[in-house]
């Protein structure tokens, strides 16, 4: 069975994580030129799998394909909030992450899953999906659009409670989704969420009327991660 690593970094600046998956992405893809350079070469080197979950202090953060008109704020007012913005390499617009939000960011070798990107993306849709129905929360997809929706059948309803969005290189993935938990929905009102101007965005917290715990979120993510992708989770540390 396929292995991956969790690895929980509790809550960590978006640039060191961002920059801990660009290490791993890299040690991968040299791997792969290894094998293209010297496909006769006798080699013990694999691509290991990994599953970072992790939370950041407030930040913004621009999708390659997204449009910086879409943070409804100057530099002065980030300030003002204690947050930061990145523009980076995933796809997708612009999005929000802060505390109470649970972010994960799966680095897969697809070589060793499956290559189709669509399959991926809607994999990790089924992920929270799983992990909602848990809670007692509903979830589905909104035709024409990734990420998580409530009421996704009514368009005057719909509502997201996970984004995502990715980059893939040579079938190896990074960045992933966020799931509101128990996030600070006002943060939102300063960014026109995913680049969509006629959706609203929740949270478990606000569909539940209560606080969630988000150690057993995690575990739940895990746990279905798992699941949908057929692989077993080893707990491990993380080495780069």
């Amino acid at each position: 069975m396929k292995k991956i690593y969790l690895r929980d970094l509790g809550c960590i600046e978006y640039g060191e994580a961002w920059q801990l998956q660009e290490d791993i992405l890299k040690q991968g893809l040299a791997i792969k030129s290894q094998r293209i350079t010297n496909p006769d070469a006798v080699t013990d080197a694999v691509i290991d799998n990994h599953f970072i979950l992790c939370q950041h202090p407030h930040v913004y953060t621009l999708g390659k394909s997204g449009h910086v008109e879409n943070l409804l704020i100057n530099d002065n007012r980030l300030k003002e909030l204690g947050a930061t913005y990145f523009k980076t390499n995933r796809g997708g617009d612009i999005t929000y992450h802060g505390p109470g939000q649970i972010v994960g960011y799966p680095i897969l070798d697809l070589e060793q899953f499956f290559t189709d990107l669509g399959k991926y993306m809607r994999g990790l849709e089924e992920v929270i999906i799983r992990t909602l129905a848990h809670f007692g929360i509903e979830a589905g997809r909104l035709k024409g659009s990734t990420g998580v929706w409530l009421d996704a059948e009514d368009l005057q309803r719909a509502r997201k409670i996970c984004a995502m969005g990715v980059r893939c290189s040579r079938w190896i993935t990074m960045h992933g989704f966020a799931l509101n938990v128990n996030t600070d929905m006002r943060f939102f009102d300063y960014i026109v969420p995913c680049g969509i101007t006629d959706k609203a965005v929740t949270s478990m917290q606000k569909e539940l009327g209560r606080a969630v715990d988000e150690q057993e979120v995690k575990e739940m993510l895990a746990k279905e991660f798992a699941t949908v992708f057929e692989a077993e989770i080893l707990k491990a540390e993380m080495v780069v």
